[in-house]
């Protein structure tokens, strides 16, 4: 069935928000004042297909990607700039509000910087044998065949056509394979994921794509297929070498601002945990004034810190350990001797550590989060055990997106 409908708002997701006799419906790629025509989405009862836009936003403006609205990267190109940016700092003060907390929420830091230095390619054979390469669709699992992405740093330069290669050679078939590309400093660095075991023929292909495509490194599950450089990135002053398909920071100028504001809100702090610290973006950089220890669960990406911490003269000690701090959350007694303490959980946030680190005398703690609900719920119970929470600063590295980063200091 085809509606007309008026949006009255851009929504959490990024969807436009119809209020239809109290019902909210949500069109994709739609702005608030806009009418636009719409269709049924069979299986998704409050969702609606975008047709055609009858009365357009004075604020809308054309995306300049090809693929906007078939692709499912991007929610957000046709707005604004100053309209999106006071948006997306509005996801945090609502966000916030309606759990309760109450601090002042800064400006909108824009980090997006060349681009995104990662991107996940998903491959599979269509109908007739015809190979997609590209990204899923919005709300779906279909692959859209794509032949640039405009938003990708430099770096990335030559990766999807090292994805075609790469898939051209598995012909995948079923499960679609993901491709994970990061720009180091020595190249491109690939690892592939969903093919199974592989028989040496097809191994000794990719060994072949991946010297044609000259990628640094091509690891299949993490296992090695080849290397002609070490994949390395520089954290500071340090080089690190990063472990096969390792989580980083989508931009480099978003690592970056982010390292920048919590080396900003430890203040003089001479002895600093650093918990969920990954391959060490903020430990590395934080070492140059403080000892540091460094706490994650992702045994590769320590053992990384700990090389590049060994090999960085000028550091100050870098204690750096695996622990599920999911598990095993520090204790306020192990809490006790350090100055301030950076907390960098995934999405799902870190209860189990802040409602110890509520327990606990640590002067100074900061907050970063990719998820603003987690990182209200964690605040909240430091705030409950006596922590005031000072200006929260959202960081827009997810450009085009409703994903927002958060930097915070909360002090006793």
């Amino acid at each position: 069935m085809v509606e007309r409908l008026l949006i009255d708002h851009v929504g959490h997701r990024g969807d436009g928000v119809s209020l239809t006799d109290g019902e909210a419906l949500y069109v994709p790629y739609t702005l608030g004042g806009e009418t636009v025509e719409a269709a049924d989405i069979p299986g998704h009862p409050d969702r609606r297909k975008l047709l055609a836009v009858e009365t357009p936003s004075p604020e809308r403006i054309t995306p300049f990607c090809p693929h906007f609205g078939v692709c499912g990267g991007c929610a957000i190109q046709h707005w604004q700039v100053d309209a999106y940016q006071a948006w997306k700092r509005n996801l945090v003060v609502e966000t916030l509000r309606a759990a309760k907390v109450d601090c002042d929420v800064g400006a909108l830091v824009d980090a997006h910087g060349a681009g995104r230095r990662r991107a996940t390619f998903h491959a599979r054979m269509g109908t007739h044998e015809v190979l997609w390469v590209g990204f899923s669709a919005a709300n779906s699992h279909d692959i859209i065949p794509i032949d640039r992405c405009p938003i990708l740093d430099p770096g990335l330069d030559g990766a999807l056509e090292a994805a075609w290669a790469l898939a051209e050679a598995l012909k995948p078939t079923g499960k679609p394979l993901d491709i994970q590309a990061t720009a180091t400093n020595n190249g491109l660095d690939v690892d592939i994921r969903g093919s199974g075991p592989l028989p040496s023929p097809r191994i000794t292909a990719l060994s072949v794509v991946a010297e044609q495509h000259r990628l640094a490194r091509l690891t299949r599950h993490g296992e090695l297929v080849l290397m002609r450089n070490a994949p390395v990135i520089s954290i500071g002053a340090a080089q690190v070498t990063l472990p096969p398909g390792s989580f980083l920071q989508a931009t480099v100028a978003g690592e970056e601002t982010l390292a920048k504001l919590v080396g900003e809100r430890i203040g003089r702090a001479k002895h600093v945990a650093d918990l969920f610290c990954g391959v060490g973006p903020f430990a590395l950089r934080l070492a140059s004034t403080a000892r540091v220890t460094a706490l994650d669960s992702d045994a590769a990406a320590v053992m990384s810190l700990q090389k590049a911490s060994a090999n960085t003269p000028g550091l100050k000690p870098i204690k750096a350990e695996t622990r599920d701090l999911f598990r095993r959350p520090l204790m306020p007694q192990e809490l006790r001797d350090f100055d301030a303490v950076v907390f960098d959980p995934p999405r799902q946030g870190a209860q189990a550590q802040a409602k110890q680190l509520a327990a606990s005398k640590v002067p100074a703690v900061v907050a970063v989060s990719c998820n603003v609900t987690t990182f209200a719920r964690d605040v909240r119970l430091l705030i409950d055990g006596g922590y005031r929470l000072e200006t929260v600063m959202p960081v827009d590295q997810f450009r085009h997106t409703p994903h927002v980063e958060l930097v915070a200091r909360l002090v006793r």
